[in-house]
């Protein structure tokens, strides 16, 4: 990825405040509970919340971000709850997962830009077990509208960084499709995400 990319998240999480807030994205909380625990990679996780959450409920938690400065703030915010998670800074191809060694991978907002995010999903789906679930939340390619409209929800602002059905249908082929949808939410995530979006929202079993 271009240094730009990586100077725009570390500006981003350089501040005091946590940019998504410090609580869980709300259906990753709601999926993950209706798991047994055991291990999860977060990618593109940035300031930690969702792993730190995942953590705190008994997970072996990895975690893996573009930015240095996401990961500082996500070790800031594992300490002050008491937990630990292990969390590298780099480009998926450049680190050391291992195939099958997770029996979760949650992708929230994990947007990548358009000519790599579906080369990122196959190689993610290498390292998750047959019978693993991906959580997946992220804005769909019908949220150009919103944040045109409203800025404060956040999200891309370029159409190939979005998501189709079509595009998870294709990227997730191997999956039994336990949810797969598009809908509008409401989102109240730290100063990033607020407002009314539209995403997509895919659970599947890795066959």
């Amino acid at each position: 990825m271009s240094n730009t990319w990586t100077d725009r998240w570390n500006e981003r999480y350089s501040k005091e405040d946590f940019a998504y807030g410090e609580h869980p994205n709300n259906y990753l909380k709601e999926q993950l509970e209706q798991l047994p625990v055991g291990s999860i990679l977060f990618p593109a996780e940035g300031e930690g919340r969702n792993a730190v959450f995942a953590a705190k409920s008994g997970w072996t938690v990895s975690a893996f971000d573009i930015s240095a400065a996401g990961k500082n703030k996500a070790l800031r915010l594992a300490e002050m709850n008491h937990v630990t998670i292990d969390y590298q800074v780099g480009e998926l191809q450049n680190l050391n997962y291992k195939p099958q060694q997770f029996d979760a991978i949650a992708l929230i907002y994990a947007h990548f830009p358009g000519d790599l995010k579906s080369a990122i999903h196959q190689t993610l789906d290498q390292y998750l077990r047959k019978d693993g679930i991906i959580i997946f939340e992220a804005f769909s390619k019908k949220h150009l509208d919103y944040v045109t409209k409203n800025p404060e929800v956040g999200g891309p602002k370029d159409l190939p960084s979005l998501f189709s059905i079509e595009e998870l249908q294709s990227d997730f082929s191997n999956y039994e499709i336990i949810v797969l949808e598009e809908k509008e939410i409401e989102l109240s995530e730290g100063s990033f995400h607020n407002g009314k979006g539209s995403v997509i929202r895919f659970v599947g079993r890795k066959k």
